[in-house]
């Protein structure tokens, strides 16, 4: 649980880095035995890909650094329940655990594809939640 909030709170620091950047917060991180390998956060506005979110971008960092497709012996660390896009890329991946801060009932996998990840996957919800849900609605209040 330590390490989990360790690594969500580096997650974290890329939420708010897209925060400042005016993008919607959502920061990743993925470890690969004890050490981060990439980190990332939505940059859909920066770049106009509605397909540039953190979770795609880390992967991709994750992949490039491993010189593989598969993150199987990888965990990612997400502020943000991922989108149905994410955890399907995920899935493909064969991640090996993925632990996410705040729930997203509106637009998250476990509403719509509950079994997009690979079934392998271990899911751990909920770490720094309060933090993690209280940069998306600071951000979304600002936007109102």
């Amino acid at each position: 649980m330590a390490d989990d909030n360790f690594y969500m709170r580096q997650a974290l620091e890329e939420a708010q880095e897209a925060f400042r950047a005016d993008e919607i917060p959502v920061g990743a991180v993925i470890v690969c035995r004890d050490r981060i390998i990439a980190r990332a956060h939505n940059l859909t506005e920066r770049l106009t890909d509605v397909t540039a979110h953190a979770e795609m971008q880390a992967i991709t960092a994750a992949a490039s650094h491993l010189g593989g497709k598969y993150l199987t012996d990888c965990t990612l660390y997400v502020t943000v329940e991922p989108c149905v896009m994410c955890a399907g890329a995920l899935g493909w991946s064969q991640i090996g655990r993925v632990v996410y801060g705040a729930a997203d009932p509106k637009r998250g996998y476990r509403t719509f594809a509950p079994d997009a990840l690979h079934p392998r996957t271990e899911v751990t919800a909920g770490t720094l939640e309060e933090e993690c849900g209280a940069l998306m609605k600071e951000f979304f209040k600002r936007k109102r």
